[in-house]
């Protein structure tokens, strides 16, 4: 089934996804983690024809028997077996064609990243115009830590517990 549309940019979508997340990877194999993200990306999983079940069992048909990664050959097998689930009405070759522009062209998102945390808990924990005792002394009218100068002579009474005792 050579005939599909715009080889490159399929290859191109495999390097990208081979090597997300992995900073040791050459682009050139990719593996389960990374096959289930570029079929949820890309929307060939879409939950009812082809679900993760059927993405994972179609990666352990295509792979090596003790491989645990595809190379882009066994990748377009790997999309040859799922083209038919997810475009149920048309025949082989024209959901081959299908899947193929689905997944050309794209890369792999970051949802779900964390974001810094803002907030009202936070604002007032870290409102340095609250601060009271020794801790005041490290910052400057502005707010601004004084650094390694705001940590030196902090105690005012430093040396006085011996002369306390004594009495």
């Amino acid at each position: 089934m050579a005939g599909s549309p715009d080889m490159a940019a399929l290859e191109d979508t495999f390097r990208k996804f081979a090597i997300y997340g992995d900073t040791k990877a050459a682009g050139h194999e990719m593996n389960g983690k990374n096959w289930a993200k570029l079929c949820k990306d890309c929307k060939v999983m879409d939950g009812k024809g082809v679900t993760s079940t059927d993405v994972d069992i179609v990666f352990s048909k295509v792979k090596g028997k003790t491989a645990r990664v595809i190379s882009y050959e066994e990748f377009k097998k790997a999309l040859e077996e799922l083209a038919p689930k997810r475009f149920k009405g048309k025949s082989a070759e024209e959901a081959y064609e299908s899947i193929c522009q689905l997944v050309a062209g794209k890369e792999p998102t970051n949802v779900g990243v964390t974001k810094a945390a803002t907030g009202g808990a936070l604002d007032r924990l870290t409102d340095t115009s609250k601060y009271t005792g020794s801790h005041k002394e490290r910052f400057d009218e502005s707010g601004k830590g004084q650094g390694e100068s705001g940590r030196e002579d902090i105690y005012k009474h430093a040396g006085t517990y011996d002369a306390k005792v004594k009495k």
